[in-house]
């Protein structure tokens, strides 16, 4: 049985949604991914665009709120802001919390090319953080690296 993986923020715009769509690629779609927020807003369009740049198609992805998941199905929950952590809900007993802060690019100032740049950043700290999650928790799923 495949191990599910909800990724969660604040705002389910950037950082969880960069998670998700890095665990989908790396994981071929042999294990379910889904994100959530906890007060949802809109997919922030330079997410869509720096993760493309990077070979991850968005399309599809779309903001919603950790009341439209069943907490119930997931096998691990990870919370990429210090916000969603503590405003997390109670998950069933076995479901494995995990927690990695990223900063939130979405408030990057400054020129477009400036706030590109927070973007990618970002991007990268969850790349290889996503990589290392993969490496050691899903060790029995085939995994793509290119």
């Amino acid at each position: 049985m495949s191990k599910k993986i909800l990724v969660v923020c604040l705002g389910n715009a950037c950082r969880s949604q960069m998670a998700e769509g890095y665990l989908r690629y790396y994981t071929n779609g042999f294990v379910p991914v889904a994100s959530a927020g906890i007060r949802p807003g809109e997919l922030h369009p330079l997410t869509v665009e720096v993760m493309e740049e990077d070979g991850i198609d968005m399309s599809g992805h779309y903001s919603k709120g950790i009341d439209q998941v069943d907490r119930q199905e997931y096998d691990y929950v990870i919370s990429v802001c210090d916000e969603a952590q503590t405003a997390l809900p109670i998950f069933p007993k076995g479901t494995l919390l995990l927690h990695r802060h990223f900063p939130d690019p979405a408030g990057a100032t400054g020129t477009r090319a400036e706030q590109l740049q927070e973007f990618r950043q970002v991007r990268e700290q969850i790349k290889k953080y996503v990589l290392k999650f993969v490496g050691k928790e899903l060790q029995d799923v085939p995994i793509q690296l290119a």
